[in-house]
């Protein structure tokens, strides 16, 4: 069972959303909260798989509240909701640890499909949107480079090249004719090298460091 926790200062919202995932065998509403501090209160208390945070809330935001969550619980995972695709207060929450972003209008069975793939940790939900956002606030920046990319191989520089132009796994694999055993593992050491808690965040490290764009 998924326990999921809801935040957001819009009740109507919260309660589309609830009976959406609520209706999913596997998915279990623990509780919500209208804002970034109620919901840091509840997670102490009752800390859940995945938080679906709204960004811009009283009190504290979401950017904040997803922040103190990463770090405090690293075993949950947060799913931020945003009205603009093309949102920087979105990218701030990735920056914060978010493990990818959803707009508020997206249709019920892509939201369920996002609480799951974020709870197993898996690929980041509509890559595509994530790079668009990236390319928008991140890549239009000096590039001061990522020290922890020089750490990588330089298979595992490809492959985080390829991450952060949305492909997946098996992607990866029929791109580079390897093994979708052998692309985990080098994921997982990506992951390790560049300590990031997801693929979100090999997506901003590749972009701040100048490796997303670069060509094989």
């Amino acid at each position: 069972m998924i326990r999921v926790a809801l935040v957001d200062d819009q009740p109507l919202l919260r309660s589309g959303v609830a009976m959406a995932l609520g209706s999913q065998a596997d998915l279990e509403v623990a509780w919500q909260a209208d804002d970034g501090a109620q919901a840091l209160e509840h997670q102490r208390c009752d800390p859940v798989d995945v938080v679906v945070m709204d960004v811009r809330m009283p009190v504290l935001d979401g950017i904040a509240a997803t922040e103190r969550i990463c770090a405090g619980w690293p075993g949950t995972r947060v799913l931020v909701l945003t009205t603009f695709d093309l949102d920087e207060h979105a990218l701030a929450a990735l920056r914060a640890g978010a493990s990818g972003f959803l707009l508020k209008d997206a249709p019920a069975e892509q939201l369920i499909t996002a609480v799951r793939h974020v709870a197993a940790g898996d690929a980041v939900l509509a890559p595509a949107m994530t790079a668009r956002l990236l390319r928008q606030f991140v890549a239009a920046a000096p590039r001061t480079g990522t020290a922890a990319l020089a750490s990588l191989t330089a298979r595992e520089r490809e492959i985080t090249r390829l991450i952060a132009q949305g492909l997946t796994n098996p992607e990866i694999a029929a791109s580079l004719y390897l093994s979708l055993t052998t692309v985990k593992t080098h994921v997982r050491a990506i992951l390790r090298k560049l300590r990031a808690r997801d693929r979100v965040q090999i997506v901003i490290a590749a972009y701040e460091g100048g490796l997303a764009d670069q060509q094989r």
